[in-house]
């Protein structure tokens, strides 16, 4: 019965939810670098979103998103993250086709994506955006599968709220 549900989809029991603090991690970005949660943790609010692959159609509306409304996460200090399982060649290529300004990170093993308990829907990854403060608390949460621009609306209200 658990690997049913597993294969189904996972419970949202144990997702990092609004007033939960991010757990610190590090991966690698498309630029092959490790990148350190905490040393950015203190400084200026972030925005996470975990992704299902990159080059995929509701995957890169939501990028390309992200990155037209960069300037707005500018302006209020956020850093946005992409996170998926994709490799680090695989996220320099997305990133340079798209003409991404902001950091992708490669979770292979979907160690992080574990870590805030992102549930999947059936077989795919799930698509999640967490707005956290500059002393990591999540004062936001969006989840839509489909619908990966709203992904930037919601990130861009919760901070303007902040």
């Amino acid at each position: 019965m658990a690997a049913l549900l597993q294969f189904w989809g996972t419970s949202s029991q144990g997702q990092i939810k609004v007033g939960d603090k991010i757990p610190v991690f590090s991966l690698q970005d498309q630029n092959g670098k490790t990148f350190d949660v905490s040393t950015v943790l203190g400084k200026q609010p972030l925005v996470i979103y975990f992704y299902p692959k990159d080059e995929t159609s509701v995957c890169t509306k939501e990028a390309c998103s992200f990155r037209d409304s960069y300037k707005d996460f500018q302006h209020y200090g956020a850093m946005v993250i992409g996170i998926s399982s994709d490799n680090v060649a695989s996220h320099r290529s997305f990133a340079t086709h798209h003409n991404l300004p902001f950091t992708l990170l490669s979770d292979p093993k979907n160690e992080v994506r574990k870590l805030f308990g992102v549930p999947k829907t059936f077989v795919i990854p799930g698509r999640v955006t967490y707005v956290v403060d500059k002393n990591g608390i999540v004062v936001h949460e969006f989840n839509s599968l489909r619908d990966g621009e709203k992904h930037v609306t919601e990130s861009l209200e919760a901070l303007k709220k902040m």
